[in-house]
């Protein structure tokens, strides 16, 4: 069975001359079967043999997310399905990297240039068309109205009016010394720039704006920002200084503009005439560049799946050691046995492939630590081990708990990898419905008639008193009579808890008897005699009786309490049980079974520490050489540690680790115990929710005589039940199901604390890798 124990694993070495090693590792990453260990961990990546050509994919990967930028960036699509090409060389992608990178970032340049350009021509357009009601005297509109533009004009100190702005008839313009700067600024900045001028000139300044009415596109961000047309009127060089050092300040563009009329025209005209020339020029260049862009989509795909693995090929062979007495590479790692025929071919391959002289060594190794966990795991059982390897990964061969993890639910980002989760999990609620025989709180004679019936009419419409057994019990699940009855809610409540009970004793049972199956694999009988024996008695002599009273209780239809039995089972174990009386002998069984709980306590504790520390002294006495090579020994001095290596035997730390073992077994067997009955809350919660929605909200709403409130009604039930009942509430049961199986369930016996199986595949390069 291969989910329950891992797959056997092996440390082989290889020593592969340097002519075939590239080839060897691209084949070997195809398979994806051997994890190479690092034999340079000491040595810095600068240091290793092949760090050049790691620097040099490095550099290319790079070169191709540049160009996955720019693909975005220009809204096109580069191509899902690869190119099918011949393959290239490292060398000759290379250069071809480079040319395409050289000659994007020219045509950027260029776009980017022109379209600085662009922008401070249509700046200045609007500066024309915005400021000219700022500058023009108000008694000349006919001067205005002749103008086939409203275009403002910006003057700097080579331009002075002929006229003041306020008095242009009666006072000439050199004698009036008024000037005026114009310009554009972000929309955001105008207040602040206003401020800052008034405050700098000291409120000798006139300040008139404008909106733009047109967003320009700011080179460097690629945003479009709106922006607003200031003219800003002042006397004297001073002023001018400031008021130029804060627009440079602020980032504002100033264009100095002429007065003259026909100038203006001029101006205007050849401002238009440029900005058709470069729309031009611009849209040419946008196409020259997708097109570019385009053809590098269609290779990209292929192009960064060969980066990623000529990466990985180097970053492999930057963990094998290099021989240059030799001139070999050798290399070490974990693989499974079965796969060490399929490793072997690939070597011979490439040994062919690269016509080298001399073939590839392969053989196996001792190992000294453990080897990793590798499961294999196919559509349906992933979601399960993923599950497993969230709380931990198993240790080499124990147990695996994935295989009883088949009725856990899923996280809604692994609906798809979860579907055979969510499968299993429906078809559960589906059976858990049929045995309560109720659906969406409403109960169904799915197996045919109830087992009661009114004893008089008084009954019929309350369906709550008078109701007697009249034949034989339900055949499968509850009798749909129960539902509605005054005493349903005390029923379905002991029911559900001593199925919770049952179920949760049955699971911890079946984790103590996997942990017999581990100890015996690993051939520890310390562990069975000492470990598993007390542990079964132990829960068995306390809950798995308490387990025996209740199906005696259901099959003998008795009225004892339970509770009270187990309770003066402890406080008064020899007191007469009267009426709590379910079987004959039950008092001195349970005595017996009290008994056998108080031994099963140093049973777990005192044994193991002290035959493992005679064992330890023995060995070193050279009395029992014959042990050195038995696992007896090997794995119970150290579980943690590998077979054939072992660390210094410290008594105290083994005494402490089995007082700790012992203590939390008999602690959570009551603790544990007591945690199955979120089983039962969970249920009734789950009931009462699914009542509340059907009665309050659908039969509420379905009692009026109202189109309107009944589809409102209809849309609340249908909501509640889809959101709360079949998501919030599925989630609540999958995270109280997942602590039942990694607490109460697999501290039984899962150890959890090995490490998985990695090895070097180009399935799995991602990019992260990069």
């Amino acid at each position: 069975m291969d989910l329950m124990r891992s797959e056997k694993m092996t440390l082989v070495q290889l020593i592969i001359p340097v002519e075939s090693a590239h080839r060897a590792i691209s084949y070997l990453g195809e398979l994806g079967l051997l994890q190479f260990r690092d034999l340079n961990s000491e040595r810095s990546p600068f240091q290793r043999t092949f760090v050049n050509q790691v620097k040099r994919c490095g550099e290319m990967s790079r070169k191709l997310r540049f160009f996955k930028d720019q693909i975005s960036k220009a809204g096109l699509l580069s191509s899902v399905l690869p190119v099918v090409e011949p393959d290239l060389e490292l060398e000759e992608l290379e250069i071809q990297l480079a040319e395409h990178e050289h000659e994007l970032i020219e045509m950027n340049s260029n776009s980017e240039k022109l379209r600085v350009t662009y922008n401070e021509l249509l700046e200045f357009k609007l500066v024309l068309q915005k400021a000219c009601g700022f500058l023009l005297p108000r008694s000349n509109h006919a001067v205005a109205e002749e103008r086939e533009l409203s275009e403002n004009i910006y003057s700097n100190d080579d331009y002075v009016e002929t006229a003041s702005l306020l008095e242009q008839e009666t006072r000439p313009a050199d004698q009036s010394g008024l000037r005026f700067i114009s310009g554009i600024i972000c929309k955001s900045k105008a207040l602040r720039f206003e401020r800052m001028l008034f405050r700098a000139t000291r409120g000798n300044m006139l300040f008139n704006q404008a909106p733009a009415g047109e967003e320009i596109m700011d080179p460097l961000s690629a945003e479009m920002v709106e922006k607003t047309v200031f003219v800003v009127h002042f006397s004297g060089e001073q002023a001018r200084t400031k008021i130029l050092k804060i627009c440079e300040a602020f980032g504002a563009n100033c264009y100095p503009v002429p007065d003259d009329i026909s100038k203006q025209r001029q101006i205007t005209r050849e401002v238009s005439s440029h900005l058709s020339e470069l729309e031009t020029t611009l849209d040419a260049g946008i196409r020259h560049r997708n097109k570019a862009l385009t053809s590098i989509g269609y290779h990209l795909t292929q192009w960064t799946s060969m980066v990623r693995r000529e990466k990985a090929v180097y970053d492999t062979l930057n963990m094998l050691n290099f021989d240059v007495t030799k001139k070999c590479l050798v290399g070490e790692g974990w693989c499974p046995i079965f796969a060490k025929a399929q490793i072997q071919e690939a070597l011979q391959r490439a040994t062919f492939d690269s016509s080298s002289q001399v073939g590839i060594i392969f053989h196996v190794m001792d190992a000294v630590e453990s080897p990793p966990t590798y499961f294999r795991t196919n559509h349906f059982t992933n979601a399960y081990q993923e599950i497993v390897d969230a709380y931990g990964v198993a240790r080499y061969q124990e147990a695996n708990p994935a295989v009883y993890t088949v009725k856990l639910g899923s996280f809604m980002e692994m609906l798809f990898g979860g579907r055979y989760v969510l499968l299993l999990m429906s078809l559960f609620s589906i059976y858990c419905g049929l045995i309560y025989n109720e659906f969406f709180s409403v109960p169904f004679h799915i197996f045919g008639g109830s087992a009661y019936k009114c004893r008089d009419v008084t009954c019929s419409d309350a369906n709550s008193a008078g109701l007697i057994k009249f034949r034989d019990p339900y055949p499968f699940g509850v009798d749909p009579s129960w539902r509605g009855s005054r005493s349903e809610l005390p029923f379905l409540n002991s029911l559900k808890m001593k199925m919770s009970i049952l179920l949760g004793v049955a699971q911890m049972n079946l984790g103590i008897v996997l942990s017999y199956f581990n100890a015996r694999f690993f051939r520890s009988s310390l562990d069975i005699r000492y470990q598993f024996v007390p542990q079964m008695i132990f829960l068995n002599s306390l809950f798995g009786y308490l387990s025996l009273l209740i199906i005696i209780k259901w099959c003998t239809g008795s009225q004892a309490d339970l509770y009270h039995v187990m309770i003066y089972m402890f406080l008064s174990p020899t007191d007469y049980l009267g009426e709590n009386e379910l079987f004959w002998g039950q008092r001195p069984l349970q005595i017996v079974l009290l008994l056998l709980a108080l031994v099963a306590v140093p049973w777990m504790l005192f044994p193991k520490p002290f035959i493992l520390k005679k064992l330890h002294s023995e060995r070193f006495q050279g009395r029992t050489y014959g042990l050195l090579g038995s696992s007896e020994f090997d794995l119970d001095v150290e579980p943690d540690s590998a077979r054939d290596h072992h660390e210094e035997f410290n008594f105290s730390e083994v005494f402490v680790h089995q007082m700790i073992h012992s203590i939390e077994f008999v602690l959570g067997a009551v603790s544990n115990t007591a945690s199955y009955l979120r089983l039962w809350a969970l249920s009734l919660a789950h009931s009462e929710l699914s009542t509340v929605f059907y009665e309050k909200v659908l039969l509420l709403a379905w009692g009026y005589d109202n189109i309107i409130i009944r589809l409102i009604g209809l849309a609340v039930f249908a909501f509640a039940t889809a959101f709360i009942l079949l998501m919030m509430e599925t989630l609540s049961a999958f995270l109280h199901a997942l602590r039942l199986h990694w607490v109460e369930f697999q501290n039984k016996f899962y150890h959890g604390d090995g490490y998985k199986f990695k090895p070097f595949s180009f399935a799995l390069i991602t990019d992260d890798d990069d």
